[in-house]
């Protein structure tokens, strides 16, 4: 197994258990927001804690609700709270899976290119050849670095 397998299989042994984790949605007003009102302190009292005014809390917690706040301000903002910052990106389905299916859809669309010339010179081949030469080249595809699968243009 080559090394960027394993790091493959690392990364999907730590991401598996929170994928699909619905409890993990932000609240609709943000974290900050729940986690400061759960804890029963008001935006002027964390913003003492933050160094800020408490219009900058405010503003804070709006823009954590419009996505537009930053992973430092996060940061400082769970420090304030006593809250450790959680920041990954979970892909919705296993990173093999993944690779899999966009090297079905490569092995797809070149098969489609072959299959219609092949048509016009009377050659076409029935379903299990097709299926059982799409498999092969899923695999062939799937032996090439990976950073080709991404290639807009095969």
């Amino acid at each position: 197994m080559d090394t960027r397998a394993l790091a493959r299989k690392h990364l999907e042994r730590r991401l598996a258990p929170i994928r699909g984790q619905q409890n993990l949605v932000r609240p609709p007003r943000g974290w900050i927001r729940a986690v400061r009102e759960a804890l029963g302190m008001t935006t002027r009292q964390l913003a003492r804690r933050m160094g800020k005014v408490q219009s900058a809390v405010v503003e804070m917690e709006q823009s954590e609700a419009r996505d537009s706040i930053t992973l430092a301000t996060l940061r400082h903002a769970a420090e304030a709270l006593d809250c450790t910052l959680v920041y990954a990106l979970v892909p919705n389905r296993p990173i093999d899976d993944m690779l899999r299916a966009r090297a079905a859809d490569i092995a797809s669309q070149l098969l489609a290119r072959a299959s219609h010339t092949m048509a016009l010179e009377n050659q076409a081949l029935d379903l299990a050849a097709l299926e059982a030469e799409r498999e092969r080249l899923i695999e062939e595809i799937l032996r090439r670095p990976t950073a080709r699968l991404w290639d807009e243009s095969l």
